[in-house]
């Protein structure tokens, strides 16, 4: 998935589960940071004090950067989460290990997740949490059937448009985009096709299935689950019965699905957070923005940077607001939840990733 619905889509569940503007916006925003936090390593400030950071994803997501991009610590923790072939956590699908980590929507390690971020909403960082949780929750749906290394199960071939017919204007750019013999990485070899929340298409997957995709369903039901989630994460109680999107904003959200088509996500982005200004959703009208890097952005508030890749050795100026800061607080969750997936809940799967 991409900015439109990371982050636009978001902010809409948020406020349909019940939160307010500010608590939607920082759900949201944390959402959307997934695919932004391209630096690790230390941060330097003028006092002395350090900061250590992750990266929850790569510049562009170039899927043609294999040696950088094939990184057990990014691609697996954070998008393309390991679906155990659907199975609870006392079952192995059958076939080799690669079966346990392929992506599978609202799986069993999905919901595992979700109700540990749930249970430790307590931190400071938990509600930066529920964002980065709901980040990983959403491309379950989206990144179903691809696993996050380099691996010929990721092989689509034939791909077809809406209509059924041979996609020739995908398969032109594919020629294009890969390079050498190296095994294909995620949904790379279908590129953005399955972020496309208007989009059905098909392939013939590396064992040879027809796949037939349908982003709008797929994308409602991620929607609709969310919701549920972000209402039981507001109780503190993940096994509290929910209802879910209400039907007035979940056919508000199904026709923003289907009519706006742009193939740009910053594009499709501008529409929603121009729709949520308009007050088509039944939390009235609201507005919201994002920034990533530079000014207006958390990074921004936290370092006083406008800088969107930091240099070796760089000292920022230090304040004890950084403590506190929305920018270290989503780092705080983003490496939490990282310890969590790789350390606790895939062992109990018996997934051993790093």
């Amino acid at each position: 998935m991409q900015i439109d619905f990371h982050h636009g889509v978001t902010y809409v569940v948020a406020r349909l589960a019940g939160f307010d503007h500010d608590s939607a916006n920082i759900v949201a925003y944390s959402a959307q940071y997934v695919d932004d936090a391209i630096n690790t390593g230390l941060i330097r400030f003028d006092n002395g004090a350090l900061f250590s950071r992750i990266s929850s994803a790569h510049k562009m997501l170039d899927y043609r950067n294999f040696k950088e991009l094939a990184n057990h610590y990014v691609w697996v923790p954070f998008h393309f989460l390991p679906g155990n072939g659907g199975l609870p956590a006392d079952q192995d699908p059958p076939g080799t290990f690669i079966e346990k980590l392929i992506c599978r929507p609202n799986s069993y390690v999905a919901q595992d997740m979700v109700r540990e971020c749930i249970n430790q909403r307590h931190h400071p960082y938990g509600i930066y949490r529920l964002g980065v949780t709901m980040h990983v929750y959403a491309d379950t749906w989206a990144h179903q059937g691809f696993a996050g290394i380099s691996h010929r199960v990721n092989e689509a071939t034939c791909l077809i448009d809406q209509q059924g017919q041979p996609d020739h204007k995908l398969g032109n750019r594919l020629k294009n985009f890969f390079i050498g013999e190296a095994l294909p990485l995620g949904h790379g070899t279908v590129l953005s096709n399955p972020d496309k929340p208007f989009l059905r298409w098909g392939y013939t997957n590396g064992r040879g299935e027809k796949i037939v995709r349908d982003n709008p369903s797929d994308f409602l039901a991620a929607a609709d689950c969310m919701c549920q989630a972000m209402q039981r994460y507001r109780l503190g109680n993940p096994e509290a019965m929910v209802p879910g999107l209400q039907e007035f904003d979940k056919r508000r959200i199904a026709e923003l699905f289907e009519t706006i088509r742009d193939e740009k996500g910053e594009v499709r982005h501008q529409r929603w957070l121009a729709a949520i200004a308009d007050g088509i959703f039944s939390f009235g009208p609201a507005t919201v923005t994002y920034t990533s890097k530079g000014k207006g952005s958390w990074k921004y508030e936290a370092l006083k940077t406008e800088s969107e890749v930091d240099r070796d050795h760089e000292v920022f100026p230090y304040s004890p607001a950084f403590l506190t800061s929305h920018w270290k607080l989503v780092h705080d969750a983003l490496q939490a939840h990282r310890f969590h997936i790789v350390h606790e809940l895939l062992p109990k799967y018996r997934i051993c990733i790093a």
